[in-house]
């Protein structure tokens, strides 16, 4: 891959398809963003949470007494102050799923269930002194059993929610072509049974919110670290029950989020609540121990899949069962991972009939929600593991496998038997990219040797289709300068994906100026226009396509405006690099910036034409559009260590048309990383109390930097026919191909020791005992 990083060079080349550096950069590296923390306003109060120390327990009575005696307290806060006066969060609605009316409350009332739920809150004019006072809040407990097993508590006495009668909070099947009559043609049944733990995602900066009330205009201003400001503005305008348009929502510089935070958090709509009821300005931010007891966490998916194939390896048809564990409530989104899996679990094959039965059961732990990947790393593992044991059942090469059942280029669209209409793909031509850079023949031949030598040596492969660009519409607007700045305002919104570079460089090449011309803003409700944001790798083939209509609708104003001052038709004008000519009368020009000043003097316009030079624009998408990719993994397990070594890894994408290759290289090369470490070492692990065993990053293993792998990344383009930009999205699919792909590899290695499947995460003591025990089964 190239690596011109400079301004666009003389020949015109356009900006789409380079790899710029990120012009955000600098900004960080000095020290000058501005996140949450960051923000301080004159008055402002400091609020801190009291929390359960239990996961299930009737709560009995909190005093609050001493609280307000301690030195700097302002006011002290349980949920029977909120009786009344707040909402609750909107269940969001997933079509054909069917999910109890369980939201999460701002503070706990009569019972807690999970450990760090909110119970109490303490507002104070220093942090110091709120945390202080909150130690003094007294709350009684009668503690209750624990559910902390997802498929225990289907039949459990111990109800997390009474009111509903069982522990089910979440129903979803989709069945699709003849099921039965596959497994009944099938030469042989292929069966396994998966446990995906759940993950934390850790940002950098944990979740916080600012809030501001001014009376004289009845506005609320709230700033918030997320991921966008629309679904926090719409879900905190129904807790509030206040108009949207009196809720100004405001995204500093984001510290990281990683699907974390999509919402606005019970705490920061309790201090936007307080922030209105004390008329002072409010802040909440988590430490870090809260964040890992109390942010929602990702993936915590059990499936039992079979597969119905003939002798030769072509499968007829799959049946799945899946029990997601949802945790104590569910948030707007909580459903969608699950739902999204069991969408997904034909992967890239053309697999006539699949039958797919979920079930979300509520469990005392944190609520379950979205991390990186949201249901599209679940289905590739699960479909990609099992492609893996129906070639090792068949005795066939699990690259030949594939190939066998991959969806042929010419099939496109295609509709899969669950229902997602796929847009465009060539399957093929990646698995043979990541074969020809993984050296996959090559492979087979050391391990051959490694074998005899008694060494553990796997390769191994993994498919992925995801869906993306969820919502289907995204704003864009674009606004010109007399003096020629343009500047380009989107309804996504960039926590680290590089919407400052892209977005400027979709704007640059329509109207064929430097990319220094161009500004871009986000995050605002009072400057964007109403959008929907940046999750789902959608902002690029969404945010990005309204962007370029945006920019599409000044650039044809322009060109009237041009038109108009050289007396020539519109037909006949060309752009160029700051200019506007006639052509065939290369002397007959105007300047961008000429033509700009011109828009605001009315003298110098058509009759029929608007001053300014402004636009606003939707894009709305048909459906989703779906990447793909193969990712290939050589490890080596050390038999003494049980550390498992990852010796290549190969990650070849297909997210059709790339604006920037340096920025889709640097996601894929960062979900790599988050990747491996679902893979080989995360687990968010909680005891039979429901107490958080891995509450800091002395006990939950992320990767460390020398444990870093490194990383052969490609791209193929293959684009939609969805979208203008033939744009798809790849900010997750390093999450999404890395950890199956390990995990065949680690189980190939495992073969000769008769050991079949062994659960993530694939950490060196897991290793060390299946590898020391002669006897071992797979899992």
């Amino acid at each position: 891959m190239g690596r011109h990083h400079g301004p666009a060079p003389a020949d015109g080349a356009p900006w789409v398809g380079r790899p710029v550096r990120r012009r955000e950069d600098p900004r960080f590296l000095r020290g000058q963003a501005r996140y949450l923390a960051d923000i301080s306003l004159a008055g402002m109060l400091h609020l801190v949470v009291v929390r359960s120390p239990h996961a299930h327990a009737r709560l009995l009575g909190i005093r609050t007494e001493a609280a307000l005696r301690s030195p700097g307290v302002v006011s002290v806060v349980t949920a029977a102050e909120l009786a009344g006066r707040v909402g609750a969060y909107p269940i969001g609605a997933i079509e054909g799923a069917r999910a109890a009316d369980t939201p999460h409350p701002l503070l706990a009332d009569g019972k807690v269930r999970y450990v760090g739920e909110p119970v109490a809150a303490v507002l104070a004019d220093s942090r110091a002194a709120a945390v202080d006072a909150a130690e003094l809040v007294e709350a009684e407990y009668d503690p209750l059993p624990a559910l902390v097993d997802p498929t225990e508590a289907l039949g459990s006495a111990v109800l997390v929610h009474e009111k509903l009668g069982e522990n089910v909070v979440l129903r979803w099947e989709r069945t699709g072509g003849d099921v039965e009559g596959a497994f009944q043609a099938a030469a042989r049944v292929v069966s396994g049974k998966f446990d995906l733990p759940r993950l934390i995602a850790a940002p950098i900066e944990a979740r916080g919110t600012l809030a501001s009330y001014e009376p004289g205009t009845d506005l609320l201003t709230v700033w918030c670290s997320a991921q966008d400001p629309h679904r926090p503005l719409a879900q905190l305008s129904q807790i509030l029950g206040r108009p949207e348009d009196r809720i100004r929502l405001v995204v500093p510089d984001v510290g990281g989020a990683f699907g974390s935070k999509g919402i606005i958090p019970p705490e920061g709509a309790l201090a936007a609540w307080l922030a209105i009821r004390i008329g002072r300005p409010v802040r909440w931010v988590e430490d870090r121990r809260e964040n890992f007891l109390a942010a929602y966490q990702g993936r915590g998916l059990r499936a039992e899949l079979e597969m119905a194939v003939t002798a030769s390896g072509k499968v007829l048809g799959v049946r799945a069962n899946l029990i997601s564990d949802a945790g104590a409530y569910l948030y707007p989104a909580t459903a969608l991972s699950p739902v999204t899996a069991g969408m997904l679990l034909t992967g890239a094959y053309a697999i006539p009939a699949a039958s797919v039965k979920l079930v979300g059961t509520c469990t005392n732990k944190a609520p379950g929600g979205q991390y990186r990947g949201a249901g599209r790393p679940e289905a590739a593992y699960l479909v990609e593991r099992m492609m893996d044991l129906v070639a090792g059942e068949l005795e066939i090469d699990p690259v030949e496998v594939r190939r066998r059942n991959l969806i042929p280029p010419e099939s496109f669209p295609y509709r899969t038997p669950l229902g997602f209409v796929y847009d465009s793909g060539n399957y093929g031509r990646a698995l043979d990219r990541a074969c020809e850079l993984v050296e996959y023949d090559a492979w087979r031949d050391k391990q051959r040797l490694a074998r005899a030598e008694g060494r553990l040596l796997g390769i191994g492969l993994a498919l992925y289709v995801e869906r993306a660009g969820s919502q289907f519409w995204e704003s864009g607007a674009c606004s010109v300068r007399p003096d020629g700045r343009v500047v380009v305002r989107t309804g996504s919104c960039s926590h680290g994906q590089g919407h400052e570079t892209t977005f400027a460089q979709i704007a640059a090449d329509v109207l064929q100026v430097d990319l220094s011309a161009i500004v871009v803003e986000y995050g605002d409700t009072a400057v964007v226009p109403r959008g929907v944001g940046t999750f789902g790798s959608r902002s690029t083939a969404i945010g990005g396509s309204a962007v370029l209509v945006a920019v599409q609708k000044v650039k044809a104003k322009a060109g009237r405006i041009a038109a108009h001052l050289l007396e020539a038709a519109e037909a006949d004008i060309e752009w160029s690099r700051g200019q506007l000519r006639v052509r065939g009368a290369p002397g007959r020009a105007i300047s961008w910036k000429q033509v700009a000043a011109s828009a605001y003097q009315p003298s110098r316009l058509p009759p029929d034409i608007e001053v300014g030079l402004d636009a606003v624009a939707t894009f709305r998408l048909a459906g989703p559009v779906f990447p793909f990719g193969v990712y290939a993994a050589v490890v080596e397990i050390d038999r003494i260590t049980g550390h498992v070594h990852v010796l290549r890894l190969v990650a070849v994408d297909d997210a059709g048309t790339i604006v920037n290759p340096l920025l889709a290289e640097g996601q894929v090369i960062g979900a790599v990383a988050q990747g491996l470490g679902q893979v080989l070492s995360e687990q968010a692990i909680y005891d039979a109390e429901g107490q958080l065993l891995t509450g800091t990053f002395a006990d939950y293993p992320l990767l460390r930097a020398h444990q870093a792998t490194e990383v052969t990344s490609d791209f193929l383009e293959t684009p939609s026919p969805l979208n203008p930009l033939g744009a798809k999205g790849v900010g997750e699919a390093g999450t999404i191909g890395t950890p199956p792909a390990v995990a065949n590899a680690v189980a190939d290695a495992l073969a000769p020791l008769g050991i079949r499947h062994v659960d993530m995460p694939l950490t060196p003591e897991k290793m060390w005992r299946l590898v020391g025990d002669t006897g071992a089964s797979p899992r």
